[in-house]
């Protein structure tokens, strides 16, 4: 896994995880599979997301690593509000979800490798000008 549960330790006292799983690891657990699902769908366009989550240890992309772990988080405490900040975990995700957004559009760079072009998935837009009423 691209996350492991040990590493959540790092943004939630182990404390607070005992409190809200009360001992029960597959809820940690299910929060990191919810994050790594949220952030695969920002990032599968764009980069190789597949090969990135492989990897483990220093070999990942670490501000990619703390976002995980920011949405893992959010996910994990709404099952429990215990002792912890509820406004700052929030406001850390919802910076996580932005920058991914702008990964998205290609605003921001993971500097993770490139989606080979027979893997990628343009996308086309088409619209219209608005309709006209005209009177006589």
């Amino acid at each position: 896994m691209y996350i492991q549960t040990n590493e959540i330790t790092t943004h939630l006292g182990v404390e607070q995880i005992e409190a809200i799983s009360d001992g029960d690891s597959t809820m940690l657990e299910e929060a990191i599979n919810s994050a790594l699902v949220q952030v695969r769908g920002y990032l599968k366009g764009k980069y190789d997301i597949a090969a990135e989550f492989t990897k483990t240890g220093t070999a990942r992309n670490s501000l990619l690593v703390t976002y995980v772990k920011d949405i893992a988080v959010w996910h994990f405490i709404n099952i429990c509000h215990v002792n912890t900040s509820i406004e700052e975990r929030a406001k850390r995700r919802d910076d996580a979800v932005k920058d991914l957004m702008k990964a998205q559009k290609g605003d921001f760079d993971f500097e993770l490798p490139a989606l080979p072009i027979e893997q990628k998935t343009d996308t086309i837009t088409f619209s219209s000008n608005p309709k006209r009423n005209n009177h006589f």
